[in-house]
């Protein structure tokens, strides 16, 4: 019996050793890019997205332009992560970066990472353009899982936020009158305030709320934070004044 060899033309041959290397350089379909103007924080994070199974190249830069000059040895962006740790949707520079990432990445789903998950906060960066927003305070398997629903064209929002808007649904403006903490807190903020202005103390809130302490330190950190307090007697000062005018007498 005669074995016969199909041979395959020279030109065909160097296509497909091509495709091999390309294949092999670039696993997936395309790259996560890590956009954030922290060196430390950007290479921590891939190296983390990585770890937990991330499916794809993570290509870490601090800017736009960075990424333009060493676009060419990466695979197409497929997704983007925006790190803007503590920043404000409001600020007028924020603003200015999602809209460029918007025009020069016009397909391509922009999720950010923030510090902050207030729900006028996480709005906002929706109305800019991002197609998910994951606070700081999260694993990152629930990272992983963030950046796969938004190149799956879905998108992401912290539960905290959910619970927000379910709250501001479910008190009609003729309810028991102004909340003043509406739309500064989530809900479980709160409830951690409630429990300052009563002077608890970390443990018991933590047990109250069936908390970690730990998880009851960064509520506070994030309240003293949007009250622009530096310890709790000055957040109570703070909050207060915030009830003033409101009805809500100050607990003994």
């Amino acid at each position: 019996m005669v074995e016969r060899r199909l041979s395959t033309p020279p030109a065909l041959a160097a296509v497909l050793e091509q495709r091999g290397r390309d294949e092999t350089a670039f696993p997936g379909d395309g790259c996560l890019l890590v956009l954030d103007g922290r060196a430390l924080d950007r290479e921590c994070l891939a190296k983390a997205l990585i770890s937990r199974g991330l499916d794809k190249e993570v290509f870490a830069v601090g800017s736009v332009d960075e990424w333009k000059r060493e676009k060419d040895s990466h695979p197409p962006v497929e997704a983007i992560l925006f790190n803007i740790g503590g920043r404000r949707a409001n600020e007028a520079t924020l603003a200015a970066e999602m809209a460029r990432l918007s025009s020069e990445f016009r397909s391509v789903p922009i999720v950010v990472l923030s510090d902050s998950d207030d729900l006028p906060h996480v709005l906002q960066m929706l109305e800019h353009g991002a197609r998910g927003f994951i606070p700081s305070s999260v694993g990152v398997a629930v990272c992983i899982e963030a950046l796969s629903l938004a190149m799956a064209g879905g998108i992401f929002v912290p539960a905290s936020t959910v619970q927000a808007m379910r709250h501001l649904v479910s008190d009609p403006a003729g309810g028991a009158g102004p909340r003043p903490m509406s739309g500064m807190f989530t809900p479980r903020q709160e409830e951690v305030v409630e429990a300052l202005r009563k002077g608890k103390a970390n443990k018991i809130i933590a047990y109250e709320l069936s908390l970690k302490e730990s998880t009851v330190k960064v509520h506070i950190r994030n309240i003293m934070k949007k009250l622009k307090a530096t310890n709790r007697t000055e957040v109570a000062y703070k909050l207060n004044d915030l009830f003033k005018g409101t009805g809500t007498q100050s607990p003994a």
